[in-house]
Order: structure tokens, then sequence, then C-alpha cells
């Protein structure tokens, strides 16, 4: 970035500073939930996900900042010509699974009512999966200048298969690392009910990678060749 010009720094800049801005609002929006949710304040253990949580967006931020930033501005925008309407209703869905309804039944399980409890030891686990996801998901962020949060061919930007990385591997990583993620929550917070909606969640999931994947087939080129040379969507060796 040392020889970019001052105007895209500035628009780099500030995209990403927009980019966590925003990611930091969802993260207090989930805070304020499971804290309503469970009545009361006392309880520590849930704030190892949260700050465990906001480290993960500054370090992502920074790395797509440094590698990507293009992708940053991209990503921002608000409109995006061509989206398909069935992944704008599944995108925001499964956006509020994690958003709201994985913090509220946390908060009503470890604290109001106390129906369950994972034992710590597990948490080291769950960070494993933040670990992993995030280095999936910022891997495949680099490499793929097309990872737009919505479904759309993306004709004005000469949309091309992207085989290199994670991509080589499976169809769709983006995805993966979003279900590692899911599945640190609970483990983090110590909650065994919040699997109910992350499982949830884990199955728009896949059904949101079975209608890309067959969008992608039916409108990219070059896809279906691609398809064939990597043979899972989103589990390596299963599907």
């Amino acid at each position: 970035m040392t020889n970019m010009p001052e105007k895209n720094f500035e628009e780099f800049k500030l995209a990403a500073i927009k980019q966590l801005l925003i990611t930091s609002i969802f993260l207090l929006i989930q805070i304020i939930i499971f804290f309503v949710s469970a009545g009361h304040i006392t309880n520590q253990r849930p704030w190892l996900y949260f700050i465990t949580t906001f480290i993960n967006y500054i370090v992502s931020t920074v790395i797509q900042y440094k590698l990507n930033p293009q992708l940053v501005v991209q990503r921002l925008k608000a409109k995006r010509k061509g989206s398909k309407l069935w992944d704008e209703i599944l995108m925001r869905t499964i956006n509020l699974m994690i958003i709201i309804a994985v913090p509220a039944v946390a908060g009503l399980d470890v604290s109001r009512f106390q129906w369950s409890n994972i034992d710590i030891y597990f948490a080291p686990i769950g960070l494993v999966c933040v670990v992993v996801s995030s280095i999936i998901l910022n891997y495949a962020m680099i490499v793929n200048i097309h990872f737009e949060p919505t479904v759309r061919i993306q004709k004005e930007r000469n949309h091309k298969v992207i085989t290199r990385g994670p991509y080589s591997i499976i169809r769709h990583p983006g995805y993966l690392a979003g279900i590692l993620f899911a599945i640190s929550i609970p483990l983090l917070i110590g909650s065994f009910f919040s699997f109910i909606p992350v499982c949830i969640y884990i199955f728009l999931m896949i059904i949101r990678t079975w209608l890309e994947d067959k969008t992608l087939q039916k409108e990219l080129e070059g896809y279906i060749d691609y398809s064939k040379q990597v043979r899972y969507r989103l589990f390596p060796g299963i599907w």
C-alpha cells in the first residue's frame, strides 16, 4: 500500500473504520440482548466470547485493509445490482440468528434460568474454532475479489471463478468459516441450549450453500468445470 494514491488510501482507510464500526455495533447489540435476557451482568464467562469476537473483528479488519482494501470498499456498498432475492432473505435471517437468537437463548440459559452449563474446559475448543474460522475467512477474502455479502453474478467486475487458496479445497470456504464461528459461541459462553439456534443457523447455511452453488453452476462461466475439480461444496470429504 506504499505506492497507493492518497485518494485511494483515504477511501480504504475510511472503509476499514466504517467496517469495524458496523461490526462493533452488531457486537454491542449482541451484548445488550444477552444481558437483557440474562437479567444481570454478574456472569463473567460470556465476556470471553465478546472480547474474543471484538479482537477477531479488529484483526480481520486490519488484514483486509492491508491485503485487499478494494474488497472492504465493495462490501460496504448498499446496493448491489443483480443480488438474488432468496439470498437477501436468507442472509438477513441467518444474521439475525447470530445477532439476536443465540445471545437471547444463551442469556436465558446460563444466567436467568441456568438450564445448562458447558464446562469451561470446552472453551479452548471454542477459541480454536474462532481462530480457524478467522484464518479460513480472511484467506478466502484475500484471494477472492468477488467475496460480497450477497449472491450475484458481478458482470461489471468481470466475475470469474476463484480456484486459489481455500477454494482449491472446498467451493464455499466463507460459509464453513461462518459455521465454525457459530459453533464457538455456545462453547465460549457455556450454553448448551444456544446450540438450538446455532443448529438452525447451520441448516440455513447449508441451504444457502446449495442454492448459491446451483446459481453459480447455471450462471457463472467456468464454474461447472471448477465443481468437477473441487468436489466438495462446504465440508471437506463429506459434501
